[in-house]
């Protein structure tokens, strides 16, 4: 059929038969954005493509960018006519972008793949969503968002991963955007856990607190998953925190957070009542030992008297010599012995 040769009318019939015939338009675009377009063309003689067969019977001056949203179609005479690739004779022949891809511009050739942590869950999408929180995307052109599991959360959105729970917090659903922490009297020993253990006996842990906790010196507690430790009672003693209090032995003292019982010291000290008290035994060697203590320190101030007298003896022995001068008396020695003459 030689359309150069109809009148404008039959003409436009048919372009309408053959664009149908050569589109692969689907039957929803071609209902009636097709039918209005059609009667805005004029059928010219000009030949505009030797290498496009029918494309001589098209107004490419009706050519317009395909809309954001949308690529170009070069698989259809309705673009591949227009001089500019991303122009088609009407925005209803470009192709829609598929899930997961999007165009923000118009007039494009290809749409494009969303970034991770983005998403389109529709076609003909003129932008990507970013993933919710309690969701990730580590992927590109994802038309949807993967819930975090159980022992995960993530707390803003395009997230790409989902964070593992830290210690002390859980999470126990899909999609979390935030872990718990474990409630009082009970932890979560490793990361991205999905629920808590209780303390043991021996252990507490506040709801503040992120582990349980050994139990402080003189307290115990003997139940699981508790908050807080009892201290051990007056006249009891506790060797281990995960045991019942012991009863103190009746020669012992066992105050308030008694550890182990304390005793007096065995012969020299007794117990009397809340205290220690000396032993008769030990009474009797205080008298003595004081009473020699005495006994020597009395001998040494004599002993010490004596030498102070007799080193005051020595010195004064100098001023009690008396020096006569040398000479002789009668014809004798003044310092020799004197001799008896009689009568």
């Amino acid at each position: 059929m030689d359309c150069r040769r109809l009148l404008p009318a039959i003409a436009a019939a048919c372009f309408l038969g053959m664009v149908v015939s050569q589109t692969t338009l689907t039957p929803a675009i071609v209902d009636t954005t097709l039918m209005e377009n059609v009667t805005e063309l004029t059928v010219t003689p000009v030949i505009l493509s030797s290498t496009t067969p029918g494309c001589f019977a098209f107004n490419t001056s009706t050519c317009e960018p395909c809309a954001p949203g949308s690529q170009w179609d070069n698989n259809t005479l309705l673009c591949t006519c227009c001089s500019d690739p991303g122009l088609c004779l009407f925005p209803g022949a470009c192709l829609p972008c598929n899930r997961g891809f999007y165009q923000s511009m118009a007039g494009q050739q290809q749409c494009l793949p969303c970034d991770r942590g983005f998403y389109t869950n529709f076609t003909g999408s003129p932008l990507c969503h970013p993933c919710p929180p309690g969701s990730s995307n580590n992927n590109t052109g994802r038309d949807s968002c993967t819930s975090c599991s159980p022992g995960s959360f993530s707390s803003q959105q395009s997230s790409t991963t989902c964070a593992p729970c830290a210690l002390g917090s859980f999470c126990n659903s899909s999609g979390c955007t935030q872990c718990q922490m474990c409630p009082g009297g009970s932890e979560a020993l490793k990361s991205a856990a999905k629920s808590c253990t209780p303390c043991r006996p021996g252990m507490h842990k506040a709801p503040h607190q992120t582990l349980c906790q050994i139990c402080g010196s003189g307290s115990y507690q003997i139940h699981w998953g508790q908050e807080s430790c009892d201290i051990c009672p007056e006249n009891h003693y506790c060797p281990s925190p995960d045991v019942n209090p012991i009863q103190c032995p009746s020669d012992a003292f066992c105050p308030e957070g008694s550890l182990a019982p304390s005793y007096c010291m065995e012969t020299f000290f007794r117990k009397s009542g809340d205290t220690c008290e000396l032993a008769p035994v030990t009474i009797a060697l205080l008298v003595i030992g004081g009473g020699v203590a005495l006994l020597f320190i009395i001998l040494m101030v004599l002993r010490q008297r004596k030498d102070a007298d007799g080193e005051l003896t020595v010195a004064r022995a100098p001023l009690l010599r008396k020096e006569r001068p040398q000479g002789r008396y009668y014809g004798i020695p003044c310092d020799a012995e004197p001799v008896y003459a009689g009568w």
